[in-house]
C-alpha cells in the first residue's frame, strides 16, 4: 500500500514548492529525532516525509518564515 501525500493541498499553505520541501524536511527530521513512529491500521510503517506533508496540508504544523 503506497499512500501519497496531499501535495496540492499542502501547496496552498506555503508560498512555493521549495518552501514546502524545506518545511517538510525539517519537520520529518524533528520526528526522527523524537523517535516518532507512524503506522497504518495494518501495521505498515509510514514515512516521516509523508506524515510531515500531511500535517502541513492539514494545518497541524506551523510554518515560521524568517
Amino acid at each position: 500500500m503506497n499512500k501519497r501525500p496531499p501535495i496540492e493541498k499542502a501547496l496552498t499553505k506555503v508560498n512555493n514548492r521549495y518552501e514546502l520541501v524545506h518545511a517538510a524536511a525539517k519537520l520529518a527530521k524533528e520526528m526522527h529525532e523524537r523517535g516518532t513512529e507512524y503506522t497504518t491500521e495494518e501495521g505498515i510503517p509510514l514515512k516521516k516525509t509523508v506524515i510531515a506533508i500531511e500535517e502541513i496540508a492539514e494545518g497541524k504544523a506551523k510554518i515560521v518564515r524568517e
